[in-house]
This record gives structure tokens, sequence and C-alpha cells, in this order.
């Protein structure tokens, strides 16, 4: 089945707060910060009904997953990296993460787990804010992404055929970090 995009939500935020708060009491220092991300993240963006979220660690400590699944998320094992943009220099382990996903029947909640410092970490953070900086763009991505879900014969191919127009979107928001001094927003 093709993802749904539908129009922003006002209550994304809000849903990303009621979900942030009992990771943050639950992570505690194993967590440095805990972020809104994805397309859920900008306003005005359409997207699909899920709320993305970005656990900033210092390290993937084992221990991260046992308080994890005992909030009922679910660890994705099999996923163990992020796209690698083409032309963007680093080593593998600069797009390792862990991933989890609420539990059937719960609204669905995507959480990434990624290590301070690293380029998968900051990658979210600056495409988030590029989009939020530069409506118009978000607007053109949107259309893009409603344009795939409908169009794609193959519903497991929406990511692969994305990935590459996020990398253009990431490629322009570099240029723009770098002339404006971007440290990520709270978020």
């Amino acid at each position: 089945m093709s993802p749904e995009i539908i129009p922003y939500q006002p209550e994304w935020p809000r849903r990303f707060a009621a979900l942030a708060e009992p990771l943050r009491r639950a992570l505690g220092d194993l967590a440095l910060r805990i972020d809104h991300i994805g397309s859920t993240a900008v306003p005005g963006l359409a997207a699909k009904d899920v709320i993305d979220i970005q656990i900033t660690v210092p390290a993937l400590d084992p221990r991260l997953i046992t308080v994890l699944q005992g909030l009922g998320y679910l660890w994705r094992s099999e996923i163990t990296c992020d796209h690698h943009p083409p032309g963007v220099s680093g080593k593998d382990a600069d797009w390792e993460k862990w991933y989890f996903t609420s539990p059937p029947g719960l609204p669905a909640v995507h959480l990434h787990v990624r290590v301070h410092g690293r380029a998968n970490q900051r990658y979210p953070l600056l495409f988030r804010d590029y989009l939020r900086a530069h409506p118009a763009t978000a607007a053109a991505y949107a259309e893009l992404k409603r344009r795939l879900a409908r169009h794609l014969a193959d519903p497991e191919m929406y990511s692969e055929v994305k990935d590459p127009a996020v990398d253009l979107i990431y490629l322009a928001a570099e240029e723009w970090a770098a002339v404006i001094g971007w440290q990520p927003a709270d978020s």
C-alpha cells in the first residue's frame, strides 16, 4: 500500500511533546537531546501521519534498547544505518543508528537513535530547520512526496526514490548553514 501524504496537522507538535516527555524521563542522562524531526516537524508541510523522533546519545549503549523496549517501542535490529548521501565524505560509522517503531495499534512513531556529532545526527536537524526557513522548498518537497505516493507502482520504493531529492535539499541546506552559522533549533 502506498504511503498516504496528508496536509499538515497542527496537533503534530503536541503529539511529539506528549511522546518526548516520557522518553526524557525514562532515558535521563542516556539522551543528550530529543528532537522532533521529519516532515511533521515542519509547519505547513504535508506528510505521512508518522511522528519521527531523533534521540541523540553519547554512544549506542545497550541500556537504550532495554529502556525503549520497556516503554513499548519495537527495536528494528535489521535497520542499522541511514542512507549515505553521495559526495559526503566520512566513515560508515557516521551513518550508524538504532531504529524503533511504536507497537502495533498505537499511532505511528519512528524513533531514530543517533550518536551526537555524527553526520546522520546533524542531517535531519539541518534538513528540518532549512525547510522551516524555506517554505517554498517545503511546498515543492510536499508535492514531490504526494506524487511519489500516488504514482509509484511499488510502495516499497517510496524512500528509495525520495532519498535523492532529500539529498538535493540537504546540499542546499549545507550551503545555507555555512552562510548563517546554523546551529540546531530546539524541537
